[in-house]
């Protein structure tokens, strides 16, 4: 008799099951799904918490590194998905704060070694040449730091305000203020900038 096996039942593809077959022993299963699942994520987060795309793919990688130690630590008391943001902006402040300390003092990270970013076409540099994805990040920086933050977990990260709220420990309502107010300024800006008149003049 031959037996037919089911990859895709053998994957695991939701969160639980991935804490299930880590916990199980099938560590290296587990994290294989982990990271395909959440790479886009921790990415996305990454670049907007990193000066540079170089910093964010190690900041990437760094998480994931982290995930593979820690994922058996998890207790359940949030989201996976909160839990991974709290993980990458950490990271990501890590990170930049080793790169201060580093060009302050003039050496890189270890002795001889030039920071020097990879000359890979990653998809995040080239979205930075695009001039209304610039123009769009220049708009953000001038908000203020908490509509700046919940606009982009809302926006860019999808998470809800009841998420963005155990990550911040904002109330909700404050966030929800914060959201309204980041778009009302981001509308302003756009309206008034040439984009919005190339916009208008192409429609008609």
């Amino acid at each position: 008799m031959e037996f037919v096996y089911d990859i895709n039942a053998m994957t695991p593809s939701t969160d639980a099951e991935i804490l299930a077959e880590y916990r199980t022993g099938r560590r290296d299963v587990a994290l294989t799904a982990f990271v395909r699942m959440h790479q886009r994520f921790v990415m996305s987060v990454a670049l907007r918490h990193s000066s540079t795309a170089h910093d964010a793919e190690d900041a990437a990688q760094e998480v994931f590194l982290r995930v593979a130690t820690k994922l058996g630590e998890f207790q359940g008391n949030s989201t996976l998905q909160t839990w991974l943001y709290r993980i990458t902006v950490n990271v990501c402040t890590s990170i930049h704060r080793r790169r201060k300390f580093t060009a302050f003092f003039g050496f890189g990270e270890a002795e001889g070694e030039l920071d020097v970013p990879s000359s890979a076409s990653a998809p995040s540099q080239l979205a930075e040449h695009n001039e209304f994805d610039v123009y769009i990040k220049n708009v953000l920086a001038e908000l203020p730091p908490k509509q700046r933050e919940t606009f982009c977990m809302r926006h860019y990260d999808e998470l809800s305000y009841e998420e963005i709220a155990e990550i911040t420990g904002t109330s909700e309502g404050a966030l929800k203020a914060n959201y309204h107010w980041a778009v009302k300024k981001i509308a302003e800006k756009v309206r008034s900038s040439e984009y919005y008149a190339n916009w208008k003049e192409g429609t008609r």
